[in-house]
């Protein structure tokens, strides 16, 4: 595989056309984890996933990273699946936390991954990476966007440098 700037663009707009699947998995994904944790949280509209993919392939050297790991995804294929999800859970789990950015943001979505590639299936067909790459476009996406309440307000463990 060789990464241009041309592919980094049609891995870009391959992750922008995924936005139905995405942000339906993305807001069952906070649906759920709202529930288990005792807390609504905002669902993300299909405008907001978009900016954000914007974002994220707009950073040079997070895009080709990006590219990188979606392109291995979308062509990972194993005999049987099984012997090899390993290598597609490490994938996964790797994308989801360069999409949400640095810790403990990336750290989140490591965890959400797991979560959400339980509940993602793919397409009979599909390759075995479809799945996880989903769950982890899914993952990284709605760790980086609003909606969560914790988010929402200044840390209490911020220090006032300035007074």
């Amino acid at each position: 595989m060789r990464l241009t700037p041309d592919r980094v663009a049609a891995e870009y707009e391959w992750v922008r056309e995924r936005e139905p699947t995405v942000v339906a998995l993305i807001n069952e994904t906070r649906d759920a984890l709202g529930d288990r944790f005792g807390t609504d949280v905002a669902s993300v509209a299909p405008a907001a996933y978009r900016e954000a993919v914007d974002a994220v392939f707009a950073d040079g050297e997070v895009a080709v990273n990006v590219a990188g790991y979606v392109a291995i995804l979308r062509n990972l294929d194993v005999a049987n699946d099984y012997p090899g999800f390993v290598v597609d859970e490490v994938l996964g789990r790797a994308l989801a936390e360069t999409i949400a950015g640095g810790q403990p943001l990336s750290l989140l979505a490591g965890a959400t991954f797991h979560f959400a590639d339980v509940h993602t299936h793919g397409a009979d067909g599909d390759a075995a990476g479809i799945d996880d790459l989903d769950a982890a476009l899914a993952a990284g996406f709605q760790t980086r966007l609003p909606g969560w309440e914790w988010r929402e307000e200044p840390s209490p463990f911020g220090v006032d440098v300035d007074g």
